[in-house]
This record gives structure tokens, C-alpha cells and sequence, in this order.
């Protein structure tokens, strides 16, 4: 039987975090793209990391963990990177979309080392199984926008 240990309640936390960094940064994009499929697409991923980041606390909490709060380092140094290369390339769309798909390959990787995770319990795992589906859904949906550029 897997077990919620706390390894994985620290794993779900940086996943939290992380989540919490993406939709800020998505929010960060929206607001400095003038292109009209690039905003919506922008704006729509950050209100899907809302989303995650709601399940992600709710299953940390029903297994007894504490919810840390906050963005990480990692993501306030990733979001302030966005900032200068927007404030010195004219909000370049095209290295803002090059960054997010930079970004969401990351997450992937850092969902499916979560999900291989042995000690998961199913309730988790499907959790992370379909928010990690979702952004691979994303990334091949950003292909069409980079072909709209």
C-alpha cells in the first residue's frame, strides 16, 4: 500500500511553489503582449495554475502536511528575467512564448520525477498524472502559436 510520507509532502510543496511561480509569471507575459492569441493563451495558463495549485493544497492538507506559502527563489530570479528581457527587447513576444515553453518542458520533467515517486498514494498520482497531461496539452497548443508569429 503507498504510503504519504514526508518526502512527498515536501515534493507536492515544491511542486506548490512551483505552480505558484508559473502563474505569476503567466499573469507577468499576459501583460506584456500585445498579441491577441498570445494574451489569451497566457492568461489561460495562469488561471489553469490557479487551479492546480488549489488541488495541490487540498491533497496536501487531507494527508495532515503543512502548506508552505509563497513563490521560490527559482521563480522570482525567472520572473525578473522576463522583466529585463521585455524591458531591452521591446516585450519580445517571441522570447517571452520561447521562455514559457522553456518553462512548462521544466515542469514536466518535474511532475513526472513526482509521479515516479514510489510512495505516492493513487488519490495524488492522478492528481499530478492529469495536471502534468494538461501541460504537455499546452506545450503542443504553444507550437500553433509560434507558427502564428
Amino acid at each position: 500500500m503507498s504510503t504519504y510520507t514526508e518526502e512527498v509532502g515536501k515534493k507536492l510543496n515544491d511542486l506548490l511553489e512551483k505552480t505558484y511561480d508559473a502563474e505569476k509569471g503567466f499573469k507577468k507575459a499576459a501583460e506584456n503582449v500585445d498579441h491577441v492569441a498570445l494574451k489569451s493563451y497566457f492568461k489561460s495558463k495562469a488561471d489553469e495554475r490557479y487551479n492546480f495549485g488549489h488541488e495541490l493544497k487540498t491533497e496536501i492538507k487531507s494527508f495532515g502536511q503543512e502548506v508552505d506559502k509563497g513563490g521560490s527563489i527559482t521563480g522570482a530570479a525567472h520572473r525578473a528575467w522576463m522583466d529585463v528581457k521585455s524591458l531591452f527587447s521591446g516585450d519580445d513576444e517571441e522570447s517571452m512564448l520561447e521562455e514559457a515553453i522553456r518553462g512548462e518542458k521544466a515542469a514536466v520533467e518535474e511532475y513526472h520525477d513526482v509521479i515516479s515517486e514510489t510512495s505516492l498514494p493513487s488519490s495524488t498520482k492522478t492528481i499530478l498524472s492529469s495536471q502534468k497531461s494538461k501541460i504537455e496539452s499546452g506545450l503542443s497548443n504553444i507550437k500553433t502559436l509560434e507558427d502564428l508569429r
